[in-house]
């Protein structure tokens, strides 16, 4: 993309640039007190830099969401929230934070984050999860890359692990990095309802030093519920394997997923928490496997009865 192309985006962008008033449904008393609005004037960056849009996929997040979009103030110029149907009162919550809320039916997690994409008004766009939030120094960071008014690229962000009950990640954390940051121009989401990654059109993406914090479990109780269902869900997703297959993996899974949570994403660093995290993922893994098995069975044709 040229200089004068690149100059007449951010001109575009800027002219776009307006205060979120997404409280249609709150009291005016409860609009007032609200927290500052995204593209309020509490941003950081200058108005002659790139506008940034950020954008979450949610349901049922009341207890988390407020954080995560806490955190988003000062540094998102727009907030957009694509909700699949929550009871709870995460609509309510993200409207009072200034976010654009939008019902979308849900498909799975890479057709939810695409069209979340594709809904931002801004070319630069950062996803965040309803159950991460972005450090003060990642949002510092952030900042400081777009002062410097980037060419269209990706960026790699860390994203740590947040036991229950911690308020940090463990020592030597080493989770996931992936792009979370990046230009519509050269990048967008896979259309993909499990693996929920972003596809790069002939660029290499660059990395960002700070982390996002994930906070994927809201305790211990709850924990094996939810890996339940979404190894249920992973097994509907999975490509046909031979039973073979699958029979000979169901013995070896287990220990090989414990081991590469527990050692190379370094759990062992975590203590009792991080060693139940690794058994608890293992768990999943196997847990999978078996209802694939369990499908198959389910389908195979069983010989006539004798009479």
């Amino acid at each position: 993309m040229s200089e004068q192309a690149l100059g007449r985006e951010r001109a575009e962008a800027n002219s776009r640039r307006a205060p979120i008033h997404a409280l249609d449904t709150l009291s005016d008393a409860a609009a007032n007190a609200a927290v500052p609005r995204a593209g309020s004037p509490d941003r950081v960056i200058p108005p002659d830099y790139p506008a940034l849009s950020a954008f979450i996929i949610t349901r049922d997040e009341e207890a988390r969401i407020g954080r995560t979009l806490e955190a988003l103030h000062g540094l998102a110029d727009e907030i957009i929230v694509v909700d699949s149907g929550s009871t709870d009162r995460t609509i309510a919550i993200a409207k009072a934070h200034g976010a654009r809320v939008i019902y979308r039916a849900w498909e799975g997690y890479g057709q939810q984050k695409r069209f979340a994409e594709a809904q931002c008004r801004h070319p630069w766009v950062l996803n965040i999860d309803a159950d991460e939030v972005l450090t003060p120094k990642l949002a510092g960071e952030i900042r400081a890359l777009l002062q410097k008014n980037p060419p269209p690229g990706a960026y790699n962000i860390r994203i740590l692990t947040v036991y229950p009950g911690d308020k940090a990640p463990r020592p030597l954390a080493n989770d996931y990095n992936v792009v979370r940051l990046y230009h519509r121009a050269v990048a967008t989401y896979r259309d993909h309802p499990s693996f929920d990654r972003v596809l790069l059109s002939g660029i290499k993406p660059g990395q960002i030093t700070a982390p996002i914090w994930h906070h994927p479990i809201a305790d211990w109780h709850s924990n094996i519920e939810k890996l339940n269902r979404f190894s249920s869900f992973q097994a509907t997703l999975s490509p046909t394997r031979s039973a073979k297959v699958l029979k000979f993996r169901i013995f070896n899974e287990f220990l090989i997923s414990f081991l590469k949570t527990y050692i190379l994403r370094r759990h062992f660093t975590g203590g009792w928490k991080g060693f139940y995290f690794a058994v608890s993922q293992a768990f999943m893994r196997v847990s999978r496997i078996a209802k694939m098995l369990e499908a198959q069975e389910a389908t195979r044709p069983h010989p006539p009865r004798p009479p």
